[in-house]
């Protein structure tokens, strides 16, 4: 329920978009304080449009972190570019992320995209900042101001938190007056149990190679609450048998590994003790199939 509001309170929809594995999700989770969105190092991790909020005393700013934008090879990459550009409308600023380098081909798609849309607002951040000299970032920015009229452009690194102050302060200045749409002490509109289904998709990334990270859908099939305690049952997806065997592990090491630093964090974002069952069962080719797609949340 929105609140009336203050005069001179801002509030507005903020859409995060890039390519993959620039940083995006980095980004909102350092705005926020809190980590609302998995990273890893692998591109293509977001897979949902993840709602994050920040609520200072003079605005509250609703981030949309979104997959990265790519050319899509199966229908679930169909639906994640479909949930990139549909954050572009009715929103509020864009900010587009990119890497501290000059703009290659899927850049400048990108910028084009942004043109489409008429009067609107866009930031250019160029992030990771940390990892280059200054001397490289100048010639950067002189190429994005010629694809794109961006309304500001700011260097940035999302990991170290270098410039997002100012990205903020910018952000506010922009909006306009209006309303808070949720209470102070939300920073996500994620329910828990979808929260704990992408951590445990995180440590499956994170600790698996190859074909495995993409191939990989988790859901939570039994969420229960005890008085001190919250029992999981999650079911673990793949395509193949062969990567069946690879998520278990020899002796189960692996799937004992996932567990175990899956665990530790959902521990920690529920502030309980947590007894958590996982099962590896297949589905073959569920990145292909639109019904399958939706049975897993992916619509």
């Amino acid at each position: 329920m929105k609140d009336s509001p203050d005069p001179g309170f801002r509030s507005g929809y903020v859409s995060i978009v890039g390519r993959p594995n620039v940083g995006k999700s980095t980004l909102l989770n350092s705005i926020l304080g809190e980590k609302v969105a998995i990273v890893t190092d692998k591109p293509q991790t977001t897979r949902n449009r993840i709602v994050g909020v920040k609520t200072t005393p003079s605005a509250q700013i609703v981030f949309i972190d979104t997959p990265g934008i790519h050319r899509p090879m199966e229908r679930l990459g169909e639906f994640m570019m479909k949930e990139a550009m549909d954050s572009l409308k009715e929103v509020d600023i864009v900010l587009l992320v990119v890497e501290p380098r000059m703009p290659r081909k899927e850049e400048e798609a990108i910028t084009d995209l942004l043109k489409e849309r008429k009067n609107l607002t866009v930031f250019l951040l160029i992030n990771k900042i940390d990892t280059v000299p200054k001397a490289e970032i100048l010639p950067v920015i002189d190429r994005y101001s010629a694809l794109h009229p961006f309304n500001e452009i700011i260097p940035v690194s999302a990991l170290k938190g270098d410039g997002l102050d100012i990205v903020l302060g910018k952000i506010i200045e922009y909006l306009p007056e209006g309303p808070k749409y949720y209470p102070d002490d939300i920073f996500t509109d994620q329910l828990e149990r979808s929260m704990a289904a992408e951590i445990i998709r995180e440590k499956i990334m994170s600790l698996t190679e190859e074909e495995i990270p993409y191939s990989v859908a988790v859901e939570v099939v039994q969420w229960e609450e005890k008085e001190n305690m919250v029992v999981i049952n999650a079911n673990i997806y793949v395509e193949k048998e062969s990567q069946k065997g690879i998520i278990i592990g020899k002796r189960g090491a692996m799937l004992k590994a996932i567990g175990i630093a899956s665990r530790r964090e959902i521990e920690d974002l529920l502030n309980t003790k947590v007894y958590m069952d996982l099962w590896v069962k297949v589905k073959k080719d569920w990145r292909k199939k639109t019904g399958t797609l939706r049975e897993l949340g992916y619509r």
